[in-house]
């Protein structure tokens, strides 16, 4: 029984909103990646909207160069689940979610297109 949180960002007006989605609805997002784009009618929106990224239930951050729904540890230096830290050029293994919506995720984030 898959529900997700999904917040959906208008670059036009600079505003976000935010719909649960469930079971059946829920089901058409599983499977897709981050940068793939869907229809809007899902979460009541006209138009489409593209995945940008999300967490899971753990608050892990999906990360889009990390293949699958797997949680895996990868060495960062920047971008997406690493905070800059006041050391320059440090390197850190991080515990990232993968690019590929699955059961486990809880908020996707997207932009309407």
């Amino acid at each position: 029984m898959a529900a997700f949180k999904v917040v959906v960002s208008d670059p036009k007006t600079r505003k976000a909103s935010s719909a649960e989605v469930k079971d059946p609805q829920a089901q058409a997002l599983v499977g897709l990646k981050i940068g793939d784009e869907v229809d809007g009618t899902l979460f009541g929106l006209t138009g489409k909207i593209k995945i940008t990224g999300g967490s899971d239930k753990a608050g892990f951050p999906m990360r889009a160069d990390v293949s699958g729904g797997v949680k895996k540890y990868v060495l960062l230096t920047k971008g997406v689940g690493f905070r800059k830290g006041a050391d320059e050029g440090k390197k850190k293994r991080k515990l990232v979610r993968g690019n590929t919506v699955t059961e486990e995720i809880y908020q996707l984030n997207a932009v309407s297109l």
